[in-house]
């Protein structure tokens, strides 16, 4: 590096902190709330959420067979059967956009083809059952329902388009064997890999149960009263299979690709958590931007105030189910059904953090296209959703 551009660094560094605004009590309070976010998001998400996910993303890497991905999400897979499994895949995991990254990460480096996968990384947030029951019960049947079809035809769109964006790419990779096998053989029958899986995906799910409405007194509230005792026993069927019919170099790579895709991933989830935490804050309380602004801009359902949910939805981190009280308080304030649909679909499915870290697996224009077809897309669905709910 040459020495000028040093001497600008330190300048601006000196400048920085000349100017750093301290006796603000906004930008303490943004500091604070940072700091509250990552701490909760360490708490309630890296263990429950995304180690569960490191290990899962691990597994397909390792014990997934290619031909496996291949025959159902690779380029050359029947496109109805992989945009309809992508699609659905949000009804089984209940995880936020950055608990799902890690298993993205896995398929697509596995040899899935970039639109099926996409597909899978949208659908995984953006389709969770109980969101969708808590959006119908809370915010209206209109706008459950319009979530619910909205993003299943996102999920298929946009991974539709980002297929078609980079088709030359997609057949480039595919045909150089530019993808991470990491094959391992193994006598194992069929059944005792499915065991395996299901076993890990089980305690994700199970472990990361959400508390029913008050009230209720259904199948959600009786798995939430016993998720720990659930838990427990797919946790015991893992630790029985992994002893029982894994040998050792198999856990070995097994551990190896799960603690690269966590040095991959965490490092730059609680970055990107920070940022948005010091920006946007936590819920119930403001960050360095006033929710004032937010609230005035997204009133009625103009072009703007669709636009401008979907994009402040996109870069704001929501954990899973928390975009429902959120949008509450939005929608009490003034804030108009359609930018409401809009962010439902664009808050859920992306946020800073999981934008960094894909970037990381996919690349900045891969990203970047992703980004804005999703912010597209959702004014868009904003908008028409106003229009006919007026």
């Amino acid at each position: 590096m040459k020495e000028w551009k040093k001497l600008l660094y330190v300048i601006a560094i000196f400048l920085a902190c000349f100017y750093l605004p301290i006796e603000n009590l906004r930008f303490n309070n943004a500091i604070f709330e940072a700091l509250a976010l990552v701490k909760w998001y360490a708490r309630e998400h890296v263990l429950l959420c995304l180690v569960p996910a490191f290990f899962i993303a691990g597994a397909i890497s390792v014990f997934v067979s290619q031909a496996s991905v291949l025959k159902y999400f690779g380029a050359k897979a029947n496109k109805f059967l992989s945009y309809s499994v992508a699609s659905v895949s949000g009804t089984i995991l209940a995880v936020c956009s950055c608990t799902v990254l890690p298993l993205f990460a896995g398929i697509y480096k596995r040899g899935a083809g970039l639109g099926p996968a996409i597909a899978f990384l949208y659908s995984g947030p953006a389709i969770n059952v109980l969101a969708i029951i808590l959006t119908a019960r809370i915010l209206g049947w209109q706008l459950g329902l319009a979530r619910a079809i909205g993003a299943i035809i996102f999920s298929i769109v946009i991974g539709l388009l980002m297929h078609l964006i980079f088709l030359k790419e997609e057949r480039a990779r595919h045909a150089s064997g530019d993808l991470q096998f990491g094959e391992v053989k193994t006598t194992r029958p069929l059944w005792k890999d499915i065991i395996y899986f299901f076993s890990m995906v089980a305690v994700l799910v199970f472990a990361n149960w959400g508390k029913p409405l008050e009230g209720d007194t259904g199948i959600w509230s009786f798995i939430y009263a016993y998720k720990w005792w659930i838990t427990g026993f797919f946790l015991a069927v893992l630790a029985y299979s992994l002893f029982s019919w894994f040998k050792k170099h198999e856990l070995k790579d097994w551990t190896q690709a799960t603690w690269g895709f966590a040095l991959q991933i965490l490092p730059l989830l609680l970055g990107g958590v920070l940022v948005s935490g010091f920006l946007l804050g936590r819920v119930g309380h403001e960050g360095i931007i006033p929710s004032r602004y937010v609230t005035a801009l997204v009133g009625g359902n103009s072009l703007w105030a669709n636009f401008f949910s979907s994009f402040v939805a996109t870069f704001m981190y929501f954990a899973t189910l928390t975009e429902v009280p959120i949008l509450q308080g939005l929608m009490n304030a003034g804030m108009g059904k359609g930018p409401a649909l809009a962010l439902l679909l664009a808050g859920p499915a992306l946020s800073l953090p999981s934008i960094l870290v894909l970037r990381s697996i996919i690349g900045t224009k891969k990203t970047a296209i992703y980004t804005a077809l999703v912010i597209i897309m959702a004014t868009i669905s904003g908008m028409i959703f106003g229009f006919i709910v007026k």
